[in-house]
């Protein structure tokens, strides 16, 4: 089929409709691309639960099987239990998602062996123009020999391995709600917690890539009112959340209340250094609170800040040998998780913090969430380099304040800053701000909003 596949080879995936965009005939490509790019004599593949992840995923395995590549499929899986898998097996690695898009989206998240990703600079461009190559002159010469392709269960030993890295035999007995959202924590969550001292209260567990009840993006408010009341209906001690392909998780407090994803980093960013001694570098990018540096330094760690976007995060945790990384989004980086991202450990670090004291949740993360944050707002605008340039105009001759130009421009004061970031897909302006008060940030957010949308 004639596609132009850089509508749907992204910076660090691929993404697009099915098969509007692309199908199996073009996974195929994709599968004998990875196989060619990467070199590897065997790969491993897994899928989520939408409708068409199954044939695509196959699909892709015949691709590379046809080069002589062993194929190790995992089949229904999570994100970050793929990324287990490629590590565990020190295999490359194919997840088929597209995470918490819209059920008639799919997509494929690659790695190299031990979880090392796979973006446009570490290959997905040379996939994309074998694929393209092959798709205009036919598929490539098969090898004399094809590769197998294999079934194996992993998600047991998914489980043990997460279970290993957290202590939760002395946690209290805790009634947790969770909100699979008819994606792949549906699938992984009663494994990993069977056994645990949990009252689990399961919502939307039954697999169904048509996302029945509600788009599975707990980044979006509307996405967490299910868990947020029957968090409260049951009396629980918190509510966990997670995505499509279950590699992000999001927290609400035991009244219903969301936990910011820079609370979370900065307790397990605590938990994590503890478990080291004390000593370690800790990953944050720029827009996450001033708690999660603090919090990292008061507890003896080194936080380094890097720009948005997984890439950069592993690419730093990779060159300082950090132990953590977080990010706003809830993505949560662990190196006994070969420096990949899982919402799963990072739930489990919840779980054994808020059991191993008496307290209610809320009250354990106030120490973590110090500063009255904006959220990340966005504005469509019609030129970004012209709104850019107007805030910077705005602020850049006053002495009481910083600028710096690492990701978009931050502008940084003695009691507050703002970051305006522009989207690298779609023309808008993202806006993150933070200050020591409420009323502070209500002002800041407002001005600074009204000279983009000027």
């Amino acid at each position: 089929m004639a596609v132009d596949l850089s509508t749907i080879v992204k910076a660090y995936d691929v993404r697009g409709v099915v098969p509007d965009q692309w199908d199996e005939t073009l996974a195929e490509l994709f599968g004998a691309a990875f196989a060619r790019v990467t070199g590897a004599d065997a790969i491993v593949t897994g899928h989520d639960m939408r409708p068409s992840s199954p044939g695509l995923s196959r699909a892709f395995a015949r691709g590379a099987a046809a080069l002589g590549v062993d194929v190790t499929e995992i089949g229904l899986c999570s994100t970050d239990q793929l990324y287990y898998a490629s590590g565990a097996l020190n295999l490359p690695g194919a997840m088929f998602t597209a995470s918490h898009n819209p059920a008639q989206y799919n997509g494929i998240k690659m790695c190299r062996a031990g979880a090392a990703p796979v973006g446009q600079d570490t290959g997905l461009t040379e996939i994309r123009e074998l694929a393209e190559n092959w798709s205009e002159s036919g598929a490539p010469a098969p090898a004399a020999t094809p590769g197998t392709i294999t079934g194996r269960d992993t998600l047991e030993d998914y489980a043990a391995h997460l279970l290993g890295l957290v202590d939760l035999t002395s946690v209290r007995p805790l009634k947790v709600v969770v909100d699979a959202g008819n994606g792949m924590g549906g699938h992984t969550v009663p494994t990993v917690f069977a056994g645990l001292p949990l009252d689990l209260v399961p919502l939307y567990f039954e697999l169904d890539g048509t996302f029945p009840n509600h788009e599975a993006n707990p980044l979006d408010p509307a996405n967490l009112v299910d868990l947020q009341k029957r968090v409260r209906e049951e009396g629980a001690d918190l509510g966990i959340a997670f995505d499509g392909d279950a590699d992000r998780c999001f927290v609400v407090d035991e009244r219903g209340n969301p936990v910011p994803p820079s609370a979370i980093t900065a307790l397990v960013a605590a938990r994590e250094l503890a478990r080291h001694g004390g000593k370690g570098t800790v990953i944050h990018n720029l827009i996450t609170s001033w708690s999660v540096p603090e919090v990292v330094r008061e507890n003896g760690g080194t936080p380094v800040r890097t720009r948005v976007g997984h890439s950069f995060i592993k690419a730093e945790m990779a060159r300082t040998g950090a132990i953590f990384g977080g990010e706003h989004s809830a993505h949560y980086y662990f190196a006994d998780f070969w420096n990949a991202d899982t919402g799963m450990l990072a739930a489990l670090h919840v779980l054994a913090a808020l059991g191993g004291q008496d307290g209610p949740l809320s009250a354990l993360v106030a120490q973590y969430d110090r500063y009255a944050g904006s959220g990340e707002i966005n504005s469509t605008v019609a030129d970004q380099a012209d709104r850019l340039a107007a805030v910077r105009s705005a602020y850049g001759d006053r002495e009481d304040v910083t600028l710096d130009d690492l990701d978009g421009l931050t502008v940084s004061a003695a009691d507050w800053w703002f970051n305006v970031r522009p989207s690298n897909t779609e023309p808008l302006l993202r806006l993150n701000a933070e200050a020591r008060d409420e009323p502070t940030m209500a002002k800041l957010r407002d001005e600074v909003l009204a000279i983009i949308r000027a």
